[in-house]
């Protein structure tokens, strides 16, 4: 039985198109809807260039922008849970608490694990 969010005949380069535009969909809507991703777009506007100036090898600078792009992943997971989650129930429940509270644990783990990063880089 085929699923109702697959479409049919979509397979190939077709797929990889629309893939494409349904990633840019989320880029938009996240960005649109959540105060916190735009500020951490603005911080990796500064802090990815930045990389290529702290870094001196090229694994310095994979580290240091992959820890900002980390950060950034972390943020969409946290909202999507969000809202699947607000999606299934607005009701308080204490497993809708728990999922986003550790969607939230998530984009903390990766801001700390690039404040490391960027520190251990810098004064290295």
């Amino acid at each position: 039985m085929d699923s109702p969010s697959k479409p049919k005949n979509n397979t190939g380069l077709k797929r990889l198109y629309n893939a494409f535009f349904f990633s840019i969909d989320g880029f938009k809507a996240c960005f649109r809807t959540e105060q916190a991703f735009r500020q951490e777009i603005y911080l990796s506007l500064v802090a990815l260039p930045l990389a290529f100036w702290f870094g001196h090898t090229a694994i310095e600078r994979v580290l240091l922008i992959t820890s900002i792009l980390l950060i950034l992943m972390a943020e969409m997971l946290n909202t999507a849970i969000e809202r699947v989650v607000d999606r299934i129930s607005l009701e308080r429940h204490a497993l809708s608490k728990d999922a986003k509270d550790i969607g939230s644990a998530i984009v903390l783990l990766a801001l700390i694990n690039a404040i490391i990063t960027w520190v251990l880089i810098i004064t290295g």
